[in-house]
């Protein structure tokens, strides 16, 4: 069977979980990529940040409305502007916006298992670690390649 070593990409963008959101943007753009793993000082990952983590501060939020008890109640009414959300989110350090709970794969898992994950999940990658470490990233894509290069007549 094969492992998700052999067909995860190792060259991996990262940022640093000190990192600002203004710096995960620019890796976006420069890369051509919609998502990073966060690594601490060790290499581990400790979040995941994507383009969707993006739209999530920037787009249009619903009013809410709060239920304190049955006397007292306050609502919230999005007022910022598209640009004022923009330029809020900036400087924010990336691990305020970011996936904490961050779904990794080992480096020898199966990528049937690697798949199952990926589909379960509803997530378009995931960090491949070793000991802890990140090694890697896996993206529905690479298993897509993977399943046509060694399983369709092309």
């Amino acid at each position: 069977m094969t492992k998700a070593f052999e067909i995860m990409v190792n060259q991996v963008v990262s940022v640093n979980k000190n990192d600002s959101v203004k710096t995960v943007l620019k890796a976006f753009v420069e890369r051509r990529i919609s998502g990073v793993p966060i690594i601490n000082g060790k290499n581990e990952p400790v979040g995941f940040i994507s383009d969707g983590d993006i739209m999530n501060n920037i787009g249009y939020q619903d009013p809410k409305i709060f239920i304190f008890d049955a006397f007292n109640s306050a609502s919230w009414v999005d007022t910022e502007t598209f640009e004022e959300k923009i330029k809020k989110l900036m400087d924010r350090n990336v691990m305020e916006i970011a996936t904490k709970k961050v779904v990794t794969v080992d480096s020898n898992e199966n990528i049937d298992q690697v798949a199952k994950i990926l589909g379960n999940k509803k997530i378009k990658k995931v960090p491949v670690v070793s000991e802890q470490k990140l090694v890697g990233i896996i993206s529905r894509g690479d298993i897509v390649r993977y399943v046509v290069k060694n399983h369709l007549d092309i």
